[in-house]
């Protein structure tokens, strides 16, 4: 029995999911990498939410790009890569999608272990599943942390090598993930 045949590009739902997740990632660490240095009170208070929040629809925008990508499949690789840009693509993937679920539950249960609520865009409060923990705190903010710093540190790769292909190599590499007509570029379909 062969493989379904792969699609020519990514769906408009999986661009669009990419590009939500984008815009919601780069919030979100920004704000996280800003909270230690705002003040303890209501500001500080209100950039956590926030920052929570985000995760949250992250993490479920996590499951929908699965989704979508099961529904819908991907591109094989684009024929203009190397074997190193096609490993290095591969990798970032994987680990991106990974740390897209891993980040926000470790946030998550981090705060739960605190005892804090982790509350959504003011619609619903997630359940706490931990018990108080100064220990599982202590380690799970740790690995937060950690882990926001390797997602920073992927994503700069990730957007390094869409520029490259986008800009530099004018491949077609970055045409696959954007919207029609983004800058002009288009879908080669």
């Amino acid at each position: 029995m062969s493989e379904p045949a792969r699609p020519q590009a990514y769906s408009a739902v999986s661009k669009w999911i990419h590009w939500i997740i984008a815009v919601a990632v780069f919030f979100t660490l920004t704000i996280g990498i800003r909270l230690p240095f705002i003040p303890e009170g209501p500001v500080q208070d209100y950039y956590f939410n926030v920052h929570r929040s985000l995760g949250v629809l992250v993490l479920g925008l996590a499951f929908a790009r699965v989704a979508g990508r099961l529904a819908y499949g991907t591109p094989a690789p684009a024929a203009t890569l190397t074997k190193f840009e096609r490993i290095a693509s591969t990798a970032a993937h994987h680990t991106l999608l990974s740390l897209l679920f891993l980040q926000p539950i470790v946030g998550w249960l981090s705060m739960d272990a605190y005892r804090a609520d982790v509350e959504v865009f003011g619609l619903f409060t997630l359940p706490h599943i931990l018990p108080q923990s100064d220990t599982a705190y202590a380690v799970l903010s740790w690995a937060h942390f950690i882990l926001g710093y390797l997602m920073l540190i992927v994503l700069v790769a990730h957007i390094g090598g869409a520029v490259m292909h986008g800009f530099i190599k004018r491949d077609g590499v970055l045409d696959r993930m954007l919207p029609r007509g983004w800058f002009g570029f288009s879908d080669k379909r």
